[in-house]
């Protein structure tokens, strides 16, 4: 085995030990171009028998979904859930003694480590061709399946519109003081701050997290108390995904007290990251793996993600919730978020920031 890989796993079988420097995304529950495409609910052939899915997604969240491909297809989904780093790392460990035919993660991070290994099967044109090449792997190795932005969501009774800021540099300011939350064990936003450090290099994103605790920045344990805090006026602000304040809306009506913030373009608090899928090269039933891929990208499972979870479907054809800033129009920095795989650099600046304890 190659010394890259060794090194690759060595760091991927790692990521257990900091769990509890790690959160997911998922276990909230929440509810660019065109594609060349178009979606289909299934593939054409209908392979039978099941498949194994190593989901990073919560349970409570794609159950539902996973249901109703095997009554539309016939195809049993056995699962394996848990925190996507760890299911990598142990996709990494079992290497060709998998049984798993497909990874299904909450952020594209992990599906990049996997595909530095090589673990991914190539992925046919007829499923890639379905997302924009922004949400997908060059060489096709996974598939973004839907899409979540990173706003500022923002409490409109002590924030006005002037006032929003259009960039998360701006919160070191002054006026921000000890009015902004974040949820340093989230996957999502230790997402971001790998994002951070690919545009502005270590010593940029290291300034940004030392001059936001600085400026008394507030730590929470997920974006759903974030959400609940900045409504309640504890803090103005907050950094979260997109998709987490609709559920409140959903639950509390209009008069809840958040709206979500998009920053300006190519602002690194306008990062669109991704929940993906990719079929590993042992895979027991790959015609069957391949079919689940094409479902996930496919009419019924498009908007499930748009409908249920108030994600933006990456496929052409299905609309996001009409609330949403679309897709098409957002602008996020100029990333590979195959990137987005070092979290282990990421955990260790956040500990020597003194973000993570």
């Amino acid at each position: 085995m190659k010394l890259a890989r060794l090194l690759l796993l060595a760091a991927l079988a790692a990521i257990p030990l900091l769990a509890a420097a790690c959160g997911g995304d998922d276990d909230d529950d929440a509810g660019n171009g065109a594609a060349t495409t178009p979606a289909t609910a299934t593939a054409t052939e209908k392979p039978s028998g099941s498949i194994t899915v190593y989901s990073g997604r919560g349970e409570s969240l794609v159950k539902p979904l996973f249901e109703q491909f095997t009554r539309d297809t016939g195809i049993e989904v056995k699962v394996k859930y848990g925190d996507t780093a760890e299911l990598a790392a142990l996709i990494a460990e079992e290497g060709s003694k998998s049984p798993a035919d497909v990874f299904f993660a909450q952020d594209a991070g992990a599906l990049g480590a996997l595909k530095a290994t090589g673990a991914f099967a190539e992925l046919p044109a007829s499923i890639t061709n379905l997302v924009p090449a922004t949400y997908r792997a060059g060489d096709n190795s996974w598939v973004g399946v839907s899409g979540r932005a990173r706003v500022i969501v923002y409490n409109p009774d002590l924030v006005t519109a002037g006032e929003l800021p259009n960039s998360v540099k701006d919160l070191t300011a002054e006026a921000w003081k000890g009015k902004v939350g974040w949820a340093p064990t989230n996957a999502s936003f230790q997402a971001f701050v790998t994002g951070l450090r690919q545009l502005e290099g270590e010593a940029g994103a290291k300034a940004w997290l030392e001059a936001m605790v600085k400026n008394g920045v507030k730590a929470y344990k997920d974006n759903k108390s974030i959400v609940s805090a900045v409504a309640a006026g504890e803090i103005q602000l907050g950094l979260v995904n997109h998709y987490y304040l609709y559920g409140f809306l959903k639950d509390q009506g209009d008069g809840f007290k958040a709206r979500n913030h998009y920053t300006a373009a190519g602002d690194p608090g306008s990062l669109v990251n991704i929940a993906g899928a990719g079929i590993l090269k042992s895979a027991p039933n790959a015609d069957a793996a391949r079919t689940f891929v094409q479902y996930l990208l496919g009419e019924a499972a498009q908007k499930y993600f748009s409908e249920q979870t108030f994600e933006y479907p990456l496929a052409d054809g299905v609309p996001a919730d009409s609330r949403l800033k679309p897709l098409a129009e957002l602008k996020p920095p100029a990333l590979d978020l195959s990137d987005l795989q070092d979290l282990q650099g990421t955990l260790s600046l956040l500990r020597s920031t003194g973000v993570l304890k």
